[in-house]
């Protein structure tokens, strides 16, 4: 077995995308209670050949516009975004926000409504 190591692999085929979800609160499931309903996605991307531009406007060659806003199904859009075929990538890391204690929730109950297995998710 190997040990832990606390260091992402050295590669420069790795696209990172930082998101936050949006949300409205005009669902109402019982009088006291309102549900979280995302309505926009924003995310930045850059690949580690672009990372030390400093122009988040322009966009990279290798891995395209570097700015996205998604409204009309903001999860779903995301995820299929995030799904990309990238010839030149080898891993997608998507970073939230605030994914312990909130964004990562919209991603989750997507996944169960697809009923994907962890399987699946690691393995594309």
């Amino acid at each position: 077995m190997a040990p832990l190591v606390n260091e992402l692999p050295k590669s420069d085929k790795v696209l990172f995308v930082f998101y936050e979800f949006e949300t409205t609160q005009d669902t109402r499931i019982s009088d006291s209670a309102t549900l979280h309903v995302s309505n926009l996605v924003y995310l930045q991307q850059f690949c580690s050949r672009c990372e030390i531009q400093a122009d988040i406007d322009t966009d990279f060659e290798r891995c395209g516009r570097r700015r996205h806003s998604f409204w009309e199904d903001p999860v779903g859009d995301l995820l299929s975004h995030l799904c990309e075929p990238r010839p030149w990538c080898d891993r997608v890391i998507a970073i939230a926000h605030n994914a312990r204690g909130f964004d990562a929730q919209f991603i989750l109950d997507r996944a169960i409504v697809l009923k994907w297995t962890p399987e699946l998710i690691l393995n594309g």
